[in-house]
């Protein structure tokens, strides 16, 4: 399975970067994943333009999701919601994404672990016809999980994460079939 990795921030001194970094090793480990790992600070996105119709103009990304059988997307929580340039990115592609699943990671400095910026993606990306795993990882206080070189400190999470990329590859790989062998006008 391909899924690749957008982590969904471009702030300075995010630390859910690290998270991303972590999650992206995890995911090598596996000999049923392959991933990328795509940061919304590398897209110069227009300001003057917008939607799916300048999504060609970042082949990487398109064909990275044309070729995806599914995503997981890392974002911290800010005031209750996703960051801006995390949508925006989103928004450049549509058809690309349908029926495939979508693993949501939420990253917060505060208790809650990102548990409301999930429930604000959850209807953002069944907008954008991905299908959203029951399995999600919430990193909450996220300053005290990583050491300063990025290790993650809590041990519990790797097993977290095998629940989560369990879930996560068995929706892909059912949705992969999907596509395959059922046909659908979104499929032709």
């Amino acid at each position: 399975m391909f899924i690749p990795i957008v982590l969904g921030t471009n702030r300075q001194g995010r630390k859910s970067a690290n998270v991303a970094r972590w999650l992206e090793e995890k995911m090598s480990e596996r000999e049923d994943v392959e991933t990328k790992l795509f940061d919304v600070r590398d897209f110069n996105l227009p300001t003057d333009d917008y939607g799916t119709a300048i999504g060609k103009g970042y082949p990487e990304w398109r064909d990275a999701i044309i070729e995806a059988d599914g995503l997981v997307i890392v974002t911290p929580e800010y005031n209750h919601g996703y960051p801006g340039i995390l949508k925006s990115v989103l928004d450049l592609l549509l058809k690309e994404y349908i029926h495939k699943a979508v693993g949501l990671v939420g990253v917060s400095a505060a208790p809650w672990g990102g548990t409301r910026v999930i429930e604000s993606c959850v209807p953002m990306v069944r907008e954008l016809g991905l299908a959203v795993t029951f399995s999600d990882l919430n990193f909450p206080q996220v300053q005290d999980k990583f050491d300063e070189n990025g290790k993650l400190l809590d041990e519990k999470y790797d097993k977290f994460v095998v629940d989560f990329l369990d879930e996560l590859v068995w929706m892909s790989r059912t949705l992969r079939w999907g596509r395959e062998n059922l046909p659908s006008k979104h499929h032709q």
